[in-house]
């Protein structure tokens, strides 16, 4: 542990952001306290269990754990001797409406010869897209990640934007290009382009309003792999808990902080709890959601109207969950399974642009007991079943909508994925609806990815880890830099915990890029 800076610090919410700020910070040296408004740790992270069956509820893909191997690394500590991860491959099985199947393998020979026999001609254009894809998650690590990024004049040094070689890493960022734009002029076949674009999936964006930048998720996923923490990925907020505890870290749970108290210079004083209590602390780590935080939990006043006008932030898609205990499992179906829609156009325009329902959509699956059989009763699974939604319109009532949605989102899986039988192998069932994620996870709008990465030149940026207006306010999670999605997340919490530690102390911020072995 570092020497203790004396130091006392709030981290409101304790998902997989805020406790990853608060080991960075507990092993830092800070007093750290993490204040959770639920019973559990973890947030959206959290598990269902029921009938002999195990969920995940929420983040169910874990990739990039070199993110996770720095956290447990700033206590001297290494992941595997925490975690006990199995890597996946295939990392997905696709399945399409015309009935063709395609497995996403990580090695780059292995899927050139998948996709020969799938789509002839394609493997040289996805060869030519992982290439790109590579030379935008470099840029990403040089500019982008592990630190505090609020817009562009952020991720520079403006004194060398003539720079020939930084001028060409603008270049290839392509700012006028998105994802989907960047996909298809590699990859023509409609299939082959429909699984590329749900990269873009991982941050609850539709690629055809998203930055071509975010193109690079694709080497982020190919170059260090899909795993599996056994244990499913509550293992993941469990292992940081106890790593948190073990630093010593304090921690509420079952009480919820309704303000962030404010000096009257506008600095941050502490906090006010659901019981009345208020606490003194130096600095207040935000793991709730930016603009609710913004909206909610500090006085209205100049720093949110300053928040607010600085930029009109669109929550991320939200979506309908099918927790699925059945009596049998799906020899067919991979760990991780997308079941497409017939046309990406007609979806991502139905969810993004008229905020309704996907007359068709495409539905991720999770099947984990061919890895872990213990999630389910001998022979059964523990089917996890999302379907991307519009985040919460007024006009929506869930309590109403459902139903009709759960059929459509049945009969897909009958239909595409060869599960013809499944409303007949369902023995114990819940649902999360956009209404109950709101309600559960104080997000903005159902919004499980926080903020929408749309728009071609500020799509990529999020509030900042350092708020701008409110000195000692820090945030993190999904509606934070550098976005949703389970390694990015743990990466604000890591960028939100440094850059309070170096501010507290005076100290240079650590931005070396972690090994990825």
């Amino acid at each position: 542990m570092g020497q203790s800076s004396g130091k006392s610090v709030a981290v409101v919410g304790s998902g997989l952001g805020g406790l990853a700020a608060a080991c960075t910070l507990a092993a830092r040296g800070h007093d750290v306290t993490i204040i959770e408004k639920n019973p559990w740790l973890g947030g959206k992270a959290a598990v269902l269990e029921a009938n002999g069956h195990r969920f995940d509820m929420g983040p169910t893909i874990l990739t990039i754990p070199s993110v996770l191997r720095r956290i447990f690394g700033e206590a001297g500590l290494v992941l595997e001797e925490r975690m006990d991860l199995v890597r996946l491959d295939p990392q997905w099985r696709c399945f399409f409406e015309d009935g063709g199947v395609l497995d996403l393998a990580q090695d780059t020979e292995a899927m050139s010869s998948n996709l020969d026999a799938f789509s002839p001609g394609s493997s040289q254009g996805y060869r030519n897209f992982l290439a790109l894809s590579k030379r935008l998650d470099a840029i990403s690590q040089r500019f982008f990640f592990w630190k505090p990024i609020g817009n562009v004049f952020d991720m520079f040094e403006w004194k060398n934007i003539l720079n020939p070689a930084m001028l060409l890493d603008v270049i290839a960022m392509r700012p006028a290009s998105t994802v989907a734009g960047t996909v298809r002029k590699h990859v023509p076949d409609h299939r082959v382009a429909q699984m590329l674009d749900h990269f873009t999936q991982y941050v609850g964006s539709s690629p055809y309003a998203s930055p071509a930048v975010l193109c690079g998720i694709a080497h982020m996923q190919t170059g260090e792999g899909v795993w599996y923490p056994m244990g499913g990925t509550g293992a993941v907020p469990k292992a940081l808990a106890r790593l948190a505890s073990e630093l010593g870290a304090k921690v509420m749970t079952g009480v919820e902080v309704t303000a962030i108290n404010q000096h009257p210079t506008g600095a941050v004083s502490g906090v006010t709890l659901s019981t009345g209590e208020s606490l003194p602390f130096d600095v207040v780590v935000s793991n709730s959601d930016s603009v609710r935080t913004h909206r909610e939990l500090l006085k209205p006043g100049k720093a949110s109207r300053k928040f607010e006008n600085r930029r009109s932030y669109e929550p991320a898609c939200s979506g309908v969950v099918l927790y699925l205990g059945l009596d049998k499992r799906y020899e067919h179906i991979a760990h991780h399974d997308f079941v497409f829609s017939r046309d990406a156009e007609e979806e991502f325009d139905a969810i993004y642009h008229k905020g309704e329902p996907a007359p068709d959509p495409t539905c991720y699956l999770c099947a984990p007991a061919i890895t872990e059989p213990g999630v389910a009763p001998p022979g059964g699974e523990s089917l996890y079943v999302l379907v991307h939604t519009p985040y919460l319109r007024p006009h929506h009532d869930w309590k109403q909508m459902f139903p009709k949605y759960r059929e459509v989102i049945l009969s897909k899986l009958e239909r595409t994925a060869g599960m013809k039988d499944i409303r007949g192998r369902i023995r114990m069932e819940r649902a999360l609806t956009p209404q109950d994620i709101h309600d559960r996870y104080r997000v903005l709008n159902g919004a499980i990815y926080g903020l929408a990465s749309h728009g071609r030149l500020n799509g990529a940026f999020k509030p900042s880890n350092r708020s701008p207006d409110v000195p000692g306010l820090y945030l993190c999670g999904g509606a934070a830099h550098p976005g949703p999605g389970m390694p990015m997340v743990l990466m604000s919490g890591w960028i939100a915990g440094d850059t309070v530690d170096t501010d507290l102390r005076g100290s240079k911020p650590r931005v070396a890029a972690p090994a990825t072995a």
